[in-house]
C-alpha cells in the first residue's frame, strides 16, 4: 500500500444554485474585494448583484494568463483583503495567482517553475474563492496557476500548497449556456485529468477512488452536454468531472499530455483544453503500444483496461477499445487538428525538447522518446 497525502480546497459547495449563497461566505470577511472575470459571463452581472452590499474592485482578464497579467492583478488588487475568480480556467488561474503574490515579496519570476526561480511562497495568499463557469480544469481545487511566459514561449506553473483555494463554489447552473465547442474541449480537458493520475507513477488510493467516479461522469455527460447544453443532469455530471479531476491532479500526477500541453500553449496561443482534447487518445495509445513492447508487465496496462471498461460500459473491454472509445468521441465533438493553430513538423523539436522538460511528462506512467513524442504530433496535425 503506497504513502500518499491528499489536501484540497479548504471547504468545497457543489451544486445546482449554490450561487446564491455566495454572499454566505463573505459576512464578516470581506472588506473589500477583487473580482476577477472574463470578458463576458453570464454570471458576472448576478454576482453583482450578490456582492451589491460589498466593496467590489474588478480585474477582467483577457485569453489565457499571462505573467505580465498576474503582476497587473497584483497592482489592482492593492488595498482588498480577498479575490474571488469567477470565469473558466484561464480567469481561476489568474486570480489565483495574483492572490498568492499580493502577499509575497518580489516578482512572479522569484516563484515560476521552469523558466524562473521556483522559490517558495513564504506568506499564505489573500482569501481566495473559485467559481468555475466551465466544466473543465478543475483549478478550483488545485495548487498550482498556469502563466504564459511569451518571452520564453511556454507556459508554466506557479505552484505552493499554500495556493489551494479557501472555498471552491461549483454550481452547474453557470455552466448551462457554455456553447457545444468549449462544453467539448473543457469537456476533454477533465477527461485527460481523470485518466492521466490514473495511470501516473503516482497514482494512490484516494486519487484512484476519485478517478474512477469521475470518469464514469464523463462518460456518460459529455456527449450528452455537447448535443444538448441544456441537459441539466448532464451538465451536473460535467461539473462534478472537473472538480473530481482538479482533485486528482493536484495530489497525483498528470503525463504526456499535460506534458506538451505547457509548451504547445506557449508557442501556439492555443487553448489548453483544446490541445489535451486532441492529444488524450493520441497519448494513450503511444504509452499502451511503448508498455507493451518495452514493460509488458507494466501495472498501468491493467489500469488503462479498467479505463476502457468504465468509457465503453462493457466488462470484456480491452485498453484499446478504451483508445477507440476517446478517438470516437474525439472525433464526433469536432475536435480541431492542431494545425488549425498552427502547428507545423518543422516546429517538432522544440517541442519535443520543452515537452521533455515539462514537470508534468514526469508523471507518465512510461518514458516515451523523443521519436514517439515527435509521432504523437504528426498524428495531431
Amino acid at each position: 500500500m503506497p504513502s500518499f497525502e491528499f489536501a484540497t480546497a479548504n471547504r468545497i459547495i457543489f451544486g445546482a444554485g449554490k450561487l446564491n449563497g455566495l454572499g454566505d461566505q463573505l459576512k464578516g470577511r470581506a472588506k473589500r474585494l477583487l473580482l476577477v472575470t472574463g470578458k463576458s459571463s453570464d454570471a458576472i452581472p448576478r454576482v453583482r448583484e450578490i456582492l451589491s452590499g460589498v466593496d467590489i474592485h474588478e480585474f477582467e482578464v483577457h485569453g489565457e494568463p499571462t505573467v505580465d497579467v498576474a503582476r497587473e492583478g497584483v497592482y489592482a488588487v492593492r488595498g482588498c483583503d480577498m479575490v474571488i475568480g469567477l470565469g473558466g480556467g484561464s480567469v481561476l488561474d489568474a486570480g489565483k495567482a495574483i492572490a498568492a503574490l499580493a502577499t509575497n515579496p518580489g516578482d512572479v519570476m522569484d516563484y515560476l517553475e521552469v523558466v524562473g526561480r521556483a522559490q517558495a511562497l513564504i506568506h499564505a495568499p489573500l482569501t481566495y474563492i473559485a467559481i468555475p463557469t466551465t466544466a473543465g480544469t478543475g483549478t478550483e481545487v488545485t495548487r498550482n496557476a498556469v502563466l504564459e511566459s511569451p518571452v520564453h514561449g511556454v507556459k508554466v506553473s506557479l505552484r505552493s500548497p499554500l495556493m489551494l483555494p479557501s472555498v471552491a463554489l461549483v454550481d452547474p447552473e453557470l455552466t448551462y449556456s457554455l456553447p457545444p465547442a468549449i462544453t467539448a474541449s473543457t469537456g476533454l480537458d477533465a477527461l485527460t485529468q481523470l485518466i492521466e493520475p490514473f495511470v501516473s507513477v503516482k497514482a494512490n488510493p484516494m486519487t484512484d477512488a476519485i478517478c474512477r467516479e469521475g470518469i464514469r461522469h464523463a462518460a456518460r455527460s459529455l456527449r450528452r452536454a455537447y448535443e444538448n447544453g441544456a441537459d441539466q443532469e448532464a451538465r451536473a455530471g460535467m461539473s462534478l468531472a472537473s472538480l473530481f479531476g482538479g482533485m486528482a491532479l493536484a495530489n497525483s500526477a498528470l503525463g504526456a499530455v499535460h506534458g506538451f500541453a505547457g509548451p504547445l500553449g506557449g508557442m501556439l496561443h492555443a487553448p489548453h483544453g483544446a490541445i489535451c482534447a486532441k492529444l488524450l487518445p493520441l497519448v494513450m495509445d503511444a504509452n499502451l503500444k511503448a508498455m507493451i513492447s518495452r514493460e509488458p508487465n507494466h501495472p498501468a496496462l491493467a489500469r488503462y483496461v479498467e479505463v476502457a471498461q468504465i468509457l465503453t460500459g462493457n466488462k470484456n473491454a480491452t485498453a484499446f477499445d478504451g483508445v477507440q472509445w476517446v478517438s470516437d468521441l474525439v472525433r464526433d465533438l469536432n475536435i480541431p487538428a492542431l494545425s488549425i493553430y498552427g502547428m507545423a513538423s518543422e516546429r517538432f523539436s522544440e517541442a519535443v525538447e520543452k515537452t521533455m522538460k515539462a514537470s508534468s511528462t514526469k508523471g507518465n506512467p512510461i518514458v516515451l522518446s523523443d521519436e514517439e513524442l515527435r509521432e504523437i504530433l504528426e498524428r495531431a496535425l
